[in-house]
C-alpha cells in the first residue's frame, strides 16, 4: 500500500510539472499576421509550372516560415488534373485558373470550390511563325485554338479584338460561329491548352490563340505576339482555389499572402514586360 502511495505521488508530481512545462507562451508581441511560436501549418498545392509555381516559391521562401506555413508545391502541366487533385484531398489548394474557367468546371463536373480574389492576370496572345502582323492573316487561315470552353470564348474575343471576328456573342465556340461572325472564313483546329504552343510550327497553321502561362513555359518572347489582350477590366485574374467548408487556417493564411504588397512587386519585378500583371483588373 505505500509502495502505492508513494508512486501514486510521485506521478502527481510528474504530471503537475508537465502541467507546467506545456502552458502556452505569451505570443502577445508577436508581430501582426506572423504564427506563434511553434506552431506551423502544412499545406500542399498544386500550380502550373510558370507563373504560379514561381510565385508560390517566392512566398514559400520568403513569407511563409513568418507566416507559419510550410508550403509543399506540386506542378501540373495541365488544366484538368489540378482540379481533380483538389476534389480528391491530394492538394489543399490549388492556383492556375481564372474564374470563368472554374466556373465552367464546377458546372461540368460538380465540384465544391471556393475561389479567393484574383492575384495576376496573364494577357492572352496571338502568336505567328508565318505572319508579321495580325492584319496579314488571310482569309481561310487555320488558326489553333484551345479546347476549353471558357478559354476558347476568351481567344475568339481576342480575335474579335484584332478585327478577324466580328460580334462574338456571349459563350461563342468555333463550332457556333456564324458566316457573318467569321467573315474571313477562318478554321479552327481544337486542341488542349498545353498543346497549343506546339502546333505554332506546323506549316499548315497561321496563328495560334496561347494561354500565357505556356508561353512563359515554352520560352516564347511575349513581346513577338501579333496580338494581346486588353487588361482594364479583365476578367480572368488567376486566384487561389479550395474545397468549400475547408478549414485548414493555413489556406487562407496563403490566400492572404498572395495578395501582400511583397508579392505584388515580385511579379512586377520578374515580369517587367506586362507578361505577369499583378492585381485583379
Amino acid at each position: 500500500m505505500r509502495v502505492l502511495t508513494a508512486v501514486a505521488a510521485s506521478l502527481a508530481a510528474t504530471l503537475a510539472l508537465s502541467a507546467c512545462g506545456s502552458a502556452e507562451p505569451d505570443d502577445s508581441s508577436a508581430p501582426a499576421g506572423s504564427a506563434s511560436a511553434g506552431e506551423v501549418t502544412s499545406l500542399v498545392v498544386g500550380a502550373s509550372p510558370v507563373p504560379h509555381a514561381k510565385i508560390l516559391e517566392f512566398v514559400r521562401d520568403n513569407l511563409a516560415e513568418e507566416a507559419g506555413l510550410e508550403i509543399e508545391i506540386r506542378e501540373f502541366d495541365d488544366y484538368v488534373l489540378p482540379n481533380e487533385a483538389l476534389a480528391s484531398e491530394e492538394l489543399d489548394a490549388n492556383y492556375f485558373q481564372h474564374q470563368p474557367y472554374l466556373e465552367s468546371q464546377i458546372e461540368e463536373k460538380g465540384y465544391e470550390f471556393t475561389a479567393g480574389e484574383g492575384v495576376h492576370i496573364e494577357p492572352l496572345k496571338v502568336f505567328s511563325d508565318k505572319h508579321d502582323s495580325i492584319d496579314a492573316i488571310p482569309d481561310g487561315a487555320t488558326i489553333v485554338i484551345t479546347n476549353d470552353v471558357s478559354n476558347q470564348y476568351r481567344g475568339l474575343k481576342l480575335l474579335e479584338k484584332a478585327g478577324l471576328l466580328t460580334d462574338v456573342p456571349d459563350g461563342a465556340t468555333v463550332l457556333t460561329l456564324t458566316d457573318a461572325e467569321n467573315p474571313k472564313g477562318l478554321k479552327f483546329e481544337e486542341t488542349q491548352p498545353e498543346v497549343v504552343v506546339q502546333q505554332l510550327s506546323d506549316p499548315a497553321v497561321d496563328a495560334a490563340v496561347i494561354n500565357a502561362n505556356f508561353i512563359l513555359t515554352a520560352g516564347l518572347d511575349p513581346s513577338e505576339a501579333i496580338e494581346s489582350e486588353e487588361v482594364e477590366g479583365n476578367p480572368y485574374a488567376n486566384m487561389l482555389v479550395w474545397r468549400t467548408g475547408d478549414d485548414n487556417p493555413g489556406v487562407q493564411k496563403l490566400e492572404e499572402l498572395l495578395h501582400s504588397q511583397e508579392v505584388a512587386d515580385f511579379i512586377a519585378e520578374t515580369w517587367p514586360s506586362g507578361d505577369v500583371i499583378p492585381g485583379n483588373a
